[in-house]
């Protein structure tokens, strides 16, 4: 089965139709990683450019460890060229961390014509992605996102919380700020349910009297300082 992907020895100039293979299964595995977080993820809305950044990201790491090779000084070249780069991208899901490191992994053994341990990682990665999303450890139960409102002189909270009871399967207060002017400032993580409608949640909050000011945020990936 794993003569389809010969291992090799890395070479300073490998062929244009070894590049080429290579690539090719690069982008191919890495799709797969992509596909599988896709059909696994939980959250309120998928964005397209997560999932192009996880089926392009093994190609560049191939390439760089290509272009590196065995010399050293080619590695410390590419590490301060990478040095000059400033992500100011902050992932706050330790899961969609998981899938970008199994992403580039890929690239790097690809990269060094390693075929047998991108493909057999691939394979294992995606298949215990799918084992756990069946799981009980899942985390397609629910939404999550954060709450923001605020309330005159602090009447009315009661009913919040049983609006919460109603429509969201956990939720914790994180910060309650007083106004000078009697206003209280309220925020709180939630998890709605799976099938709960956020229109409606939204529509009951609002029409709490003294409730001004309701937000929902979905932070499903990253935010950018």
């Amino acid at each position: 089965m794993f003569e389809l992907f010969p291992d090799q020895p890395v070479y300073d100039y490998p062929t244009l139709l070894n590049v080429f293979y290579s690539l090719v299964w690069a982008f191919a595995l890495s799709s797969l990683i992509a596909i599988t977080h896709k059909v696994t993820f939980s959250g309120h809305q998928y964005p397209k450019n997560f999932f192009q950044g996880l089926a392009l990201g093994s190609i560049v790491a191939a390439m760089v460890m290509m272009a590196i090779g065995d010399s050293l000084a080619r590695g410390l070249g590419a590490f301060g060229a990478l040095a000059m780069i400033r992500f100011r991208t902050r992932i706050q899901d330790v899961r969609n961390i998981l899938f970008i490191f199994a992403s580039l992994s890929v690239g790097l053994a690809i990269g060094v014509f390693g075929y047998t341990i991108a493909f057999v990682g691939t394979i294992l990665f995606c298949t215990m992605a799918l084992v756990l999303h069946l799981s009980p450890f899942s985390t397609k139960d629910g939404i999550r996102g954060t709450l923001t409102f605020r309330l005159q002189d602090g009447k009315g909270h009661e009913r919040v919380l049983a609006i919460l009871d109603k429509y969201c399967t956990d939720y914790d207060d994180v910060e309650i700020t007083a106004r000078n002017n009697g206003r209280y400032d309220y925020e709180y993580q939630i998890e709605f349910m799976h099938e709960g409608d956020n229109r409606k949640f939204l529509e009951e909050m609002r029409a709490i009297e003294h409730t001004l000011r309701v937000r929902i945020t979905f932070k499903d990936f990253q935010e950018n300082n």
